[in-house]
């Protein structure tokens, strides 16, 4: 079996307590000053990407160094954008990127630097982070990203069709079964329960259907075959989907439909449910601002119709049992470390964006490897930021997404090929079979 340990941060480091960070070496002061090509995931909606700026300028003001940010918002294009500049030596200096079998190319080729390595010259390099929270490479095991936040998947709910249609708000005892149940009412009442563009990104409603015939011990494991008890977890997992699909529960133009479309239902309550990520909330809150761009303009009666609760759950896995964890973190890449005139500042900028001082405001209702434990002042927080907090005190376990191991070209059967599973086309028992051949043969 392959399985990748995810470390969990549960409700008592959710935020953490702000204090001042040292910088005994690595001050990016010394010597010229120097511009660093910085690339991050804190783009477009992403709920941090107000907060990325402000810290990266504040490291500009104190240190005379410049950043040139190409970030971008995180997704399959923007994966194998990373992927390509490394294979053709455009690679930034440093890198905000995931941890998992994303960054696998990349460290077999030896284009980053591990913490180890990096702490031999600068040894209090990440001496703020608990290291057992920092996720060793699935390549050879050494340590290379410092996390900043980790996330959750959970379930949204626009509380003014539950509230139409007759239906209570969700909780930590949820099943499948309630969950039907609910969407039928809502269904009645004229509302699209779920929304969700299965034609375009079935990631989450893939995770959690497999999850729901699993449990947090097993869900990371990857099946070895079709045949074996995990393998038909999975194929259960696909027949679940489908069944919503054939009770009317997703959008008519689900298969058709981009996953923005799908989210403008929710938003504009014509959708009642969406499983998505914390990052999500950013979006959520964008959309009840008359300005997207300007907190000041939030519609506070508007966003008070969304709440956050837990997957409905079945079998061994409770509702309260989520998928998340600290996936992502920054990379000095050996390219900006073998320039001694970038070294310097490159470990600067880190230690800076991942200080005790500048993380609090980027985990928010997520988690963090912090070693300090927080003081949570509400009042600097948007209503539906403490409804996730208040979420997320209940959550029984946070366990790492499948998807995250099972990457590529294996995904394309059940992940592109969901409309035809669902369609029955394909049967789901193929789609994960020709999956597992490829990653078995990768």
């Amino acid at each position: 079996m392959k399985k990748r340990m995810i470390a969990m941060a549960l409700a008592g480091v959710m935020i953490l307590s702000m204090t001042a960070c040292g910088n005994s070496s690595g001050s990016g002061k010394s010597g010229k000053a120097v511009e660093l090509t910085v690339t991050t995931t804190f783009a477009g909606e992403d709920t941090n990407a107000q907060n990325y700026k402000d810290a990266y300028t504040a490291w500009e003001k104190e240190t005379g160094n410049t950043v040139k940010d190409t970030s971008a918002t995180s997704d399959e294009t923007f994966k194998a954008r990373i992927i390509t500049d490394f294979e053709t030596g455009s690679e930034p200096d440093v890198l905000f990127f995931f941890n998992g079998a994303d960054a696998n190319s990349f460290i077999e080729a030896g284009k980053v630097v591990s913490i180890d390595d990096i702490r031999k010259e600068y040894s209090d390099y990440a001496g703020n982070m608990n290291d057992d929270l920092i996720e060793p490479s699935l390549v050879d095991g050494k340590k290379y990203a410092v996390p900043v936040n980790g996330f959750w998947e959970a379930m949204f709910v626009n509380t003014e069709i539950l509230d139409a249609a007759g239906v209570s708000m969700p909780d930590g005892n949820y099943t499948m079964e309630q969950f039907k149940a609910d969407c039928e009412k809502i269904k009645a009442a004229g509302y699209v329960p779920i929304a969700a563009a299965l034609g375009d990104i079935p990631h989450y409603w893939w995770e959690f259907a497999i999850y729901n015939h699993q449990s947090p011990a097993t869900h990371l494991d990857i099946p070895e075959s079709v045949d074996d008890t995990n393998g038909q977890a999975w194929v259960a997992g696909m027949n679940d989907i489908k069944e919503l699909y054939e009770l009317g529960y997703f959008p008519e133009n689900t298969l058709s439909a981009t996953d923005d479309e799908t989210f403008a239902m929710f938003t504009e309550s014509k959708a009642a449910f969406l499983i998505d990520g914390s990052w999500k909330v950013g979006g959520i809150v964008g959309a009840c601002q008359s300005d997207p761009e300007d907190a000041s303009t939030l519609d506070e009666a508007k966003l008070a119709k969304f709440d956050v609760t837990y997957v409905p759950g079945s079998g061994e896995r409770k509702a309260s049992d989520l998928v998340g964890g600290i996936s992502m973190g920054y990379y000095i890449t050996k390219k900006a470390w073998d320039d001694p005139a970038k070294r310097d500042a490159a470990v600067s900028f880190v230690k800076y964006m991942t200080s005790d001082s500048v993380i609090p405001a980027f985990a928010q209702h997520a988690a963090s490897a912090l070693k300090n434990a927080p003081e949570v002042d509400e009042s600097e927080f948007n209503a539906l930021q403490i409804k996730a907090m208040s979420m997320m005190a209940g959550t029984t376990s946070l366990t790492g997404a499948a998807q995250d191991l099972f990457q590529g070209e294996c995904r394309v059967s059940t992940f592109d090929g969901m409309p035809e599973i669902v369609t029955g086309k394909v049967s789901a028992e193929d789609a994960v079979a020709e999956g597992l051949a490829v990653y078995h043969n990768q």
